[in-house]
């Protein structure tokens, strides 16, 4: 093996206690499956990069370390490097295992494909650290690696679809220190909150739990709106570098607007900002003091600006994951920080408590069905009830074969951010499953055709779901896109359908 075993970093005593707690585990337990909390800024990826370099110097196998986004995986890589383990990032231009490895960092999708195209044996992987693990896209891989140890590493383990609890895939919990802790310890920075209480009632919730992006536009792009946030960050967070979080674009874009107009320094960011721009507005940000970045979804994981003094919070979200997230930017300490501002503008702290304060993970965990029922009534006092859509009984008639006809376009658009996807996999995605239906309830390809057809209401339903998610897509997008999803469709049911009768 080629990894160096240069002397050990200096962990602090909460850091070093975890540790050595999960290297017990991983000595006592075979093919053990372990889930470690600690909060956004108490150190995890040091954490799991010490206990790789112990496990592959104590117990000579291959470790894998998966993330969900390419920031997260070069940044993983980079603390990996300093801490003298040599490793490798899994690429779409990196096939396969290299002997002079002893660790790897990917992200789920590429090692899916290279293990499902044989290009990597997994036999001898010992260790699978999963970063950021409340993501539901992580077990997809779990069963390939039957013979090795698993850490899930999140500051939430709750996980983001409740129908696929964390508990299914982890069997048990180590809870780091606390924020409270690590604030009175001097590791986070004191949360000083405001809290501007918003009516939420036009809020609606969409099939996957969260408050939608349509919804949501629409209330935080109002006039009166606008003024309260410009109004709390004057009272609050003016001078200090500031992060304001929304749910969706067009309230950013007009959160720009309305800064600009007031002659602050502003700028907006959101998945669709090209890489170079992009890094040009984070450059930007990081040296300019007064500085204010408003964005949308892009910057919750991946980022880490020690420098923010203000959050805002400019949205409302019914996920405490997301909530931590948020809040969690503007934690990180420095000499010339021991305090940051929280400026709640929906109704989240009400929602969840104070982020500092201590939240007993192991009910979370142990028992997520009740934590996300006390979750949904805190939510559902605030906001209309659950959106929902209904197929009509003559259409679903038309597929017997198929149990589940319903497809979440908003929760998919939402994982394809988080996830660094291109937002058009989503219709993709759609489109498969539609096609799906139509061969498995269908005896003949013209019937296929036919059901596709039958169809459109449902068509016309997720092309309108997938449009409001862009913001400002045209009319004319949207009147293309309902024509070639249809195309599309049948192109995809022509192509494959010879394939199934004859398998």
């Amino acid at each position: 093996m080629k990894t160096n075993t240069k002397p050990k970093k200096a962990f602090y005593a909460y850091q070093e206690k975890d540790i050595e707690t999960i290297f017990d585990h991983i000595k006592s337990e075979n093919n053990g499956k372990l889930l470690y909390q600690l909060p956004t800024g108490g150190g995890k990826t040091i954490i799991f990069s010490e206990i790789a370099r112990r496990f592959i110097e104590e117990f000579d196998k291959t470790v894998i370390i998966l993330t969900h986004r390419k920031e997260l995986s070069t940044q993983t890589s980079s603390t990996l490097k300093k801490m003298g383990i040599n490793n490798h990032i899994i690429s779409s231009k990196s096939l396969d295992f290299k002997p002079d490895f002893d660790c790897y960092v990917a992200m789920v999708e590429t090692l899916r494909n290279r293990i499902k195209a044989k290009k990597i044996k997994t036999n001898n992987v010992g260790l699978v650290i999963v970063d950021e693990a409340h993501h539901n896209s992580f077990r997809k891989l779990m069963s390939s690696f039957k013979n090795a140890f698993v850490i899930g590493v999140t500051a939430t383990p709750f996980s983001s679809d409740i129908s696929k609890p964390m508990k299914k895939h982890y069997k048990s919990l180590v809870m780091g220190e606390n924020i409270s802790e690590l604030i009175a310890q001097g590791f986070l920075a004191k949360p000083q909150s405001y809290i501007y209480e918003v009516e939420l009632n036009s809020l609606k919730t969409g099939i996957h739990g969260d408050y939608t992006v349509s919804s949501s536009n629409e209330l935080y792009s109002l006039p009166p709106m606008l003024e309260l946030l410009l109004k709390a960050y004057s009272e609050n967070g003016a001078g200090k570098k500031t992060l304001i979080f929304n749910n969706g674009i067009a309230a950013s874009q007009k959160v720009y607007e309305t800064f600009t107009e007031a002659g602050i320094a502003i700028k907006h960011l959101n998945n669709k900002t090209p890489d170079k721009e992009r890094k040009e507005i984070l450059k930007w940000f990081k040296k300019t003091k007064d500085a204010v970045l408003t964005s949308v979804s892009i910057l919750t994981t991946g980022f880490d600006e020690p420098t923010v003094q203000n959050v805002i919070l400019n949205r409302a979200t019914t996920s405490i994951t997301l909530y931590h997230q948020m809040v969690g930017r503007g934690s990180r300490r420095l000499p010339s920080k021991k305090t940051f501002t929280i400026t709640d503008l929906g109704n989240n702290i009400q929602r969840f408590g104070a982020w500092e304060e201590p939240v007993d993970w192991k009910y979370v965990f142990e028992r997520p069905e009740e934590f996300a029922k006390q979750l949904h009534f805190q939510s559902s006092a605030g906001s209309s009830s659950v959106q929902s859509h209904g197929l009509s009984a003559e259409l679903r008639a038309q597929f017997p074969n198929t149990l589940e006809m319903t497809f979440d376009i908003e929760g998919h658009y939402q994982e394809a951010i988080d996830t660094d996807k291109k937002t058009k996999t989503v219709i993709q995605q759609s489109i498969r499953q539609h096609a799906k239906m139509c061969m498995d309830n269908a005896e003949t390809l013209s019937q296929a055709i036919a059901l596709a057809e039958a169809l459109q209401p449902e068509i016309d339903w997720r092309v309108k779901q997938y449009v409001k998610c862009l913001d400002n897509a045209s009319k004319n997008y949207k009147a293309w896109l309902l024509e070639d999803y249809q195309n599309r469709l049948k192109g995809l049911i022509i192509k494959l359908y010879p394939k199934v009768t004859a398998a």
